[in-house]
């Protein structure tokens, strides 16, 4: 039981939060739009826990070094030798295989598209080592959770998935500005490339303000589009406001309600959300 403990906290369990809401909401969507069992649920489920453990133990072990050094991580599982490089790189494989047979068991589409799932959201682990663009492809990684969970249940795609999907890309690319606010100095001295370490921490909020402002226009547009009603705008008034909140709590020169504004606020923001969202598809139909 202690040994699961580690690997949980090894691919930060507790941070699926910000990605199930979405694929929930992209589940429940596609029901609307189809006579599919109700039971795909489990599959989808499946594939979430696989990705992202394989992708969350992957950026570990790929960081492991980087990891060591930086004081914020020295004593995650890796580098502290809780956990060997070793493991985690087996752990990887062993969840990446596990995703492709949940997503093969839901349909031939999702199984075609399981390899380039896993290019996108393994393929994250480098890009900070050649471009600050990495919040971005974090985010495309996050943003496959409600478009993968709509193809799993229609086997098709809808624009107003897109633009969920999309929503999910700037959501998540903003608040991983701000989180990485915390390494700017670190990830400068080695060479690592995030928008704060590349654009300073001022430029770096107004460019995350920017993204979650795109993430409010794209959320209210996928509620037209999918001719949802007033309940899911109640919820992306919610979210919207959350976003603004999470904004205003950090400052360039005061970091010290990062965690507040990463964790606790999106936490809540994506459970609203989702909340608000399916409970119009469900009262409406």
């Amino acid at each position: 039981m202690k040994k699961l403990g580690h690997y949980l906290s090894l691919i930060k369990f507790s941070h699926t939060i910000f990605a199930l809401p979405f694929a929930l909401t992209g589940y429940v969507m596609g029901l609307r739009n189809t006579n599919a069992e109700p039971t795909i649920i489990i599959g989808i489920l499946l594939c979430m826990v696989f990705a992202r453990s394989a992708a969350m133990a992957f950026n570990r072990y790929l960081d492991r070094e980087f990891d060591a050094k930086n004081p914020r991580t020295a004593l995650r599982e890796i580098p502290s030798g809780i956990i060997s490089a070793s493991s985690a790189l087996r752990f990887t494989i062993l969840n990446s295989a596990l995703f492709m047979a949940a997503a093969y068991f839901i349909n031939l589409t999702c199984f075609l598209l399981s390899p380039v799932a896993l290019l996108v959201i393994l393929g994250y682990s480098y890009t900070k080592r050649f471009t600050s663009l990495c919040h971005l492809v974090l985010g495309l990684g996050l943003s496959l959770a409600p478009a993968g969970a709509y193809i799993a249940v229609t086997n098709s795609m809808h624009l107003a998935v897109v633009l969920l999907s999309l929503a999910v890309i700037s959501w998540v690319s903003g608040f991983d500005i701000i989180y990485a606010l915390q390494d700017d100095e670190f990830d400068k001295s080695q060479g690592l490339f995030s928008i704060p370490s590349q654009r300073g921490r001022k430029n770096a909020l107004q460019i995350s303000r920017v993204l979650h402002a795109f993430t409010v226009i794209l959320i209210l547009g996928c509620g037209y589009l999918y001719n949802l009603h007033f309940v899911y705008f109640i919820g992306a008034g919610i979210f919207s406001l959350l976003l603004f909140y999470q904004q205003i709590l950090v400052k360039p020169s005061d970091l010290s309600k990062v965690n507040l504004a990463f964790m606790t606020t999106n936490g809540i923001a994506s459970i609203v959300f989702a909340g608000f969202a399916i409970t119009d598809m469900v009262i409406f139909g």
